[in-house]
């Protein structure tokens, strides 16, 4: 016989339920949602409002609300005078003001993204209290229904034919006051307190266990009442035995007192300060310094100075807008706005493109825009960090010199208080961009001829020199070139570190450079032992703790300056040596 074939039906897609997922879960929706709701919110206060001085002349015209003929003095016509009658007359009165200011509080909320939670909370409250109000100006307006509406007077008749007019006062004082106490936490203490003026409920853990160690009491953690039942992770041994010292002390109790002699305690004699303390404390912290105590940084009219005043050029900031603008028009991406900044070589287009469009979609346009700009080269931001946009950096056609002295001058360098801090030019805001290399301890320079590499090395050198004494670093220099780094030679007897058996400071011999790698491998090793030693995990921390005397000179500490090394032309060394 043959077998029958096993049919798999497959579950029903569900197309138009993520379709409604989607659109009620968008931005938009919520945006144009929440603008409806405040609107609405703002309709209805404004047709209440009115209606307090127009409800009389208008009760009659609503019977013929269809008919065109007939018109009403409310402010915002008959819906406005069929909704204002419906929510005071025939609701609650003068406390339906409320509702339009909660839904505007509401609209408000899903505009902005705010908490619901707050909302929800103040619905309940709001809701609580509309009906309050209407109850109370049921009881005292009597008839009055513009004040109590028509529910409220309702609600006020049923509850006086069970509690009476008197039962009736009580309810709602006893209403008012629960909810001061709940809504505002008002307590007889709060009242009552006249030294402070706050009492143990309105201060956290911490504040009450402060403000108690003050009087020596002592203040358990906050609980739900004086009689709270023990937690779940309590175990049953920890209660037993809880039980049976309870018992214990009982005993005790019963039986007659026995004295009992105690010995005099006597304390220990103590340190007040250990010995670190005390050597600070007689001679103050070890200071690096004091063996080159006369040294003088080198000053800022060493450096050149150039005009370094940006000028924007408003004609090419319209054009390249306009080129890119089109180059993407082209590629039907639409642009909603476009800000530009101007720095000293770059400038930055900041481009916000209309909802929808790809973020990757722009970035695969980089070699185009660059073309319809006519640009050496550009750079794409996808997004900004920190920002929603999309940054496009365009090359400035005259570009305005960045000088070694602009940034070694600024407060930002000179202020900085990191441990070897570089000033390595400037930002697309015109700011100085200092960077520390402690925390970037293996640093390659890499780029095509031309590109800046020797001018960034210099750089590096520089702001060390400016900002760092000969005892806190020393520099190892190797220039197979010969040229780039000659200039340094100068300040070999206080910066520049070499082996006992070289000549020259700055090493030139690509072969004589293994020497000097080896040894600085050597003393790294050596450095990682005084490390151990010292329970601490960099050179910041040794330094800190030796010049705090918390290390023993006798046990080979000593202040340990950084070492930098300079290698150029790396690729030559790796292939040479």
């Amino acid at each position: 016989m043959a077998k029958k074939k096993k049919t798999i039906k497959k579950a029903p897609s569900k197309p138009q339920f993520q379709k409604t997922k989607v659109f009620f879960g968008s931005r938009q929706t919520h945006t144009v949602f929440g603008l409806f709701i405040v609107l609405f919110a703002i309709f209805l206060f404004f047709s209440i409002i009115s209606y307090f001085f127009n409800w009389q002349q208008d009760q009659s015209q609503l019977a013929h609300f269809s008919n065109k003929s007939i018109t009403v003095k409310n402010l915002l016509g008959k819906i406005g005078a069929s909704l204002s009658q419906i929510l005071v007359y025939k609701g609650f009165g003068i406390s339906a003001i409320y509702i339009p200011i909660l839904l505007f509080l509401s609209g408000l909320a899903i505009l902005i993204k705010g908490n619901f939670k707050k909302i929800i909370n103040l619905w309940g409250w709001g809701i609580l209290g509309i009906i309050w109000i209407s109850i109370s100006f049921g009881f005292l307006a009597n008839k009055n229904a513009l004040l109590a509406g028509v529910i409220g007077y309702q609600i006020n008749l049923y509850l006086q034919q069970f509690l009476g007019k008197t039962g009736l006062i009580l309810v709602l004082l006893f209403l008012f006051f629960s909810y001061l106490v709940i809504r505002f936490k008002i307590t007889l203490d709060k009242l009552t307190n006249k030294n402070s003026g706050i009492t143990k409920d309105d201060l956290t853990n911490e504040d009450a266990i402060l403000a108690n160690q003050k009087t020596n009491t002592t203040v358990k953690p906050e609980a739900d009442s004086i009689t709270e039942k023990p937690k779940n992770n309590i175990s049953n041994d920890a209660i037993e035995l809880d039980i049976k010292s309870k018992n214990t002390n009982e005993n005790i109790e019963t039986e007659d007192d026995v004295e009992i002699d105690v010995d005099k305690i006597v304390d220990e004699d103590k340190v007040v300060e250990n010995l670190s303390n005390k050597l600070v404390k007689d001679f103050g912290e070890f200071d690096p310094t004091l063996e080159l105590s006369e040294y003088k940084f080198p000053t800022l009219n060493l450096l050149k100075t150039y005009n370094e005043s940006i000028s924007v050029n408003q004609e090419e900031l319209e054009i390249n807008k306009n080129k890119i603008v089109e180059t993407l028009n082209n590629y039907k991406i639409g642009i909603d706005r476009i800000k530009a900044t101007v720095g000293p070589t770059v400038t930055l287009y900041e481009i916000v493109p209309e909802a929808g469009v790809r973020i990757s979609k722009i970035k695969n346009l980089e070699d185009d825009i660059a073309l319809s700009l006519s640009a050496l080269g550009i750079r794409i931001i996808a997004p900004i960090p920190g920002k929603g946009t999309i940054g496009i950096e365009v090359p400035n056609k005259k570009p305005t010199m960045v000088s070694m002295k602009s940034v070694i001058s600024s407060t930002k360098f000179q202020n900085s208080e990191m441990e070897l801090p570089i000033a390595l030019g400037k930002t697309i805001s015109n700011e100085t961009f200092v960077v520390d290399l402690a925390k970037m301890p293996h640093l390659l320079m890499a780029g095509a001829t031309g590109q800046g590499k020797s001018v960034g090395l210099n750089a590096v050198l520089t702001s060390l020199l400016y900002k760092k004494h000969p005892a806190e670093v020393k520099f190892v220099l190797v220039d197979p070139k010969k040229v780039e780094l000659t200039l340094f030679n100068k300040i070999e007897r206080h910066y520049l570190a070499k082996l006992p058996d070289t000549e020259e400071a700055i090493i030139t011999d690509t072969t004589k450079v293994i020497n000097t790698l080896n040894s600085l491998c050597i003393e790294m090793d050596n450095r990682y032992d005084l490390l151990k030693t010292a329970m601490v995990r960099n050179i910041k921390e040794y330094n800190t703790k030796f010049k705090a005397r918390k290390l023993n000179p006798e046990n080979d500490h000593r202040y340990l300056p950084y070492i930098v090394l300079v290698i150029d032309e790396f690729a030559d060394l790796i292939m040479t040596a």
